[in-house]
């Protein structure tokens, strides 16, 4: 009998993705979500993707009582956190609201899962829980020094997942650290569209090709790196739902709590961006300088070999497919 998973943000970027990823795995899949960064026409577009209806549960995922309900109609067998906030500079602003969503919405689901006996999780973890490095590639053991509310509740996140395992020995829970994903899946029919004006560099470099746009702005020209610009691990979104399924297959293996980075292994710059999707959109892309942000960092990219040795995953995608499937997404979309 397949696993059944619940897929919390199941409609937002990564989660959409991975969800496509684990259907055609043959996992049984339900998705939860609160439409706070996404629409309904992800979930149609899922399905056309997928030729057949995906179960999705409105509701937030600090709704202890509705997960509780939710976990127990569907018969979940294991949760993919992805629910959350996650742009660094409105975190800087809105820094309750992320602390609610983030670590108050993690409790939540745990305390859900505890109470209905499930007690296999992948949470949805990011690599700015390292902050600025100490060294270069960042692995697994770097030390954690967040530098702004986003990633300090996500370290806050993965220190709650952590001792859970620790007071509780039936939970089996990943971290996945994520790098920066980017691209669409190559349908063109799901990919990164946020709600109002983007925080993320593809999503904004795409609306300037389309013409939503009149120009990027770059934050930072001054940083101690080749041309100046700020240098980031950029991975393709479906390399990325793919390392879900590889860490579905881990934890049937594996009891505690683990730590893995999901990145390519290697940074590029915001000009290098620009350049490979003006080269493949042939699109001229319209950019002004403007100040560093508060929380920003020059560069950052991981050592993905922890990945490699215990899920047997690497990223395989090129940074011309990223921007083609990042074009082709944009180009075709319908609810601009």
């Amino acid at each position: 009998m397949a696993q059944k998973i619940l897929i919390t943000g199941g409609l937002g970027y990564i989660g959409s993705h991975t969800a496509v990823v684990l259907a055609k795995l043959g996992y049984e899949i339900v998705l939860y979500d609160n439409l706070s960064n996404t629409t309904k026409v992800v979930l149609a577009s899922l399905e056309k993707i997928l030729g057949c209806s995906v179960p999705f549960c409105l509701g937030d995922v600090r709704d202890t009582n509705l997960l509780k309900n939710i976990i127990s109609l569907y018969q979940i067998d294991l949760v993919i956190h992805f629910a959350g906030l996650k742009a660094v500079g409105e975190s800087i602003q809105r820094p309750i609201d992320y602390y609610s969503s983030n670590v108050q919405g993690t409790i939540s689901l745990l305390q859900a899962l505890e109470s209905q006996n499930v007690f296999n999780l992948i949470f949805s973890s990011s690599a700015t829980v390292y902050g600025d490095p100490l060294y270069l590639p960042v692995d697994e053991a770097h030390p954690q020094n967040p530098l702004n509310p986003y990633g300090r509740t996500k370290n806050q996140a993965e220190e709650i997942c952590k001792d859970l395992t620790v007071s509780n020995s039936k939970f089996r829970i990943v971290s996945l650290r994520y790098f920066n994903p980017v691209g669409c899946h190559n349908s063109g029919l799901i990919g990164e569209w946020p709600k109002g004006t983007p925080n993320n560099l593809m999503p904004f470099i795409a609306q300037v090709a389309i013409g939503l746009h009149d120009n990027l702005k770059i934050f930072g020209a001054d940083y101690p790196t080749n041309d100046g610009t700020g240098v980031r691990d950029y991975i393709h979104v479906m390399d990325l739902a793919e390392g879900h399924a590889a860490a579905l297959e881990f934890l049937e293996r594996n009891t505690g709590y683990h730590v893995i980075n999901l990145g390519i292994g290697k940074g590029y710059s915001v000009l290098e961006i620009i350049r490979a999707f003006e080269s493949i959109s042939r699109q001229k892309i319209k950019y002004t300088f403007a100040s560093r942000r508060l929380g920003d960092i020059a560069e950052s990219y991981s050592n993905p070999n922890k990945a490699l040795e215990l899920l047997n995953w690497k990223a395989k995608r090129t940074l011309e497919e990223v921007c083609a499937s990042t074009y082709k997404f944009y180009r075709s979309i319908k609810f601009k």
